[in-house]
């Protein structure tokens, strides 16, 4: 994957001040973080059941506003053997309310990476901002006709008829992130590849549900020589460090999303494994470490 200088590449509009793209190498596995900008989101669905007192001195203690803050949005590109992966989509263009983000199209071009070259999107979950990029004129139109995309059976199988009973989302999110998942399921049903526990998406590359944030939610866990790697989707939030049992908004199973996290975290913190999720501040490539009964992200040093 390239990741050559956009300034230099004689292409107007792709040069920009903040970086948007963060290579790693996990073995012989190359990983590219790619942010697609950030969402407004309300402080009060970060952790719906939380003391609004307790709350607000964690974003107060986090130097974040007390009511909409910036949601970092990650994207990762795995280059495995002959494959190129794409592990989520972004937010994409169809949804023009949402104004700094959807930018994984112009980002891509910008690191050199041709849409036809990705062998396999592999998709945590289908709210919105993860499904997006694949609506419409965005990625979507620039991928291959053999694409194969890679999703919990569960996942799919749940947006058919979702149940949104027991989430606490802003007025009139539930309809749109069902129509966008609609949409997708219509539009790719023919090249999904529903698998049911685990599978191999390509060498060293393995999708494993969790369920908890949906009920089909994965994670990505990345393996090569003794490098170990996990993209764990919605499963980890900035606030779940500190607090793991407060709830998000966005999950349909908290209870199960809390326990689901908190054994993610105990094991990434066990084995010492580099961790990467889409909403953690970018590029979000960080280590756990245990502090008490909760957690700390340590962030990794950029390697220049």
């Amino acid at each position: 994957m390239s990741s050559d200088n956009p300034s230099h590449s004689g292409r107007p509009g792709l040069d920009e001040l903040v970086p948007s793209r963060y290579a790693v190498q996990v073995g012989d596995i190359e990983v590219l973080v790619i942010s697609d900008g950030v969402l407004p989101i309300g402080a009060e669905t970060l952790a719906y059941n939380a003391d609004s007192a307790d709350l607000a001195a964690w974003l107060d203690d986090m130097f974040l506003p007390p009511d909409v803050l910036d949601w970092p949005l990650n994207v990762v590109v795995v280059r495995s053997g002959e494959q190129t992966v794409l592990i989520d989509a972004g937010l994409g263009s169809e949804f023009p309310d949402f104004q700094q983000a959807g930018r994984l199209a112009v980002r891509l071009e910008a690191a050199g990476i041709d849409t036809a070259s990705v062998t396999d999107v592999v998709l945590t979950h289908l709210h919105m901002d993860h499904i997006g990029g694949l609506l419409g004129d965005g990625l979507g139109r620039g991928l291959r006709p053999d694409l194969r995309v890679h999703v919990a059976a569960a996942e799919a199988e749940f947006w058919e008829s979702p149940d949104f009973s027991r989430t606490s989302m802003p007025a009139g999110v539930p309809d749109a992130l069902r129509s966008a998942a609609t949409r997708f399921l219509e539009e790719y049903r023919g090249r999904l590849r529903p698998f049911e526990t685990e599978h191999e998406v390509a060498p060293g590359v393995v999708a494993t549900r969790t369920g908890g944030h949906t009920p089909g939610h994965s994670v990505v866990r990345l393996a090569s020589g003794g490098d170990r790697l996990t993209f764990a989707g919605d499963a980890v939030f900035q606030v779940a460090f500190d607090r793991p049992d407060w709830f998000n908004g966005f999950e349909h199973d908290p209870e199960e999303a809390a326990r689901v996290r908190v054994r993610l975290l105990q094991e990434l913190a066990a084995n010492r494994e580099a961790l990467v999720a889409t909403h953690l501040p970018f590029p979000s490539v960080c280590h756990v470490a245990t502090a008490g009964n909760t957690f700390r992200c340590v962030p990794a040093v950029w390697d220049f």
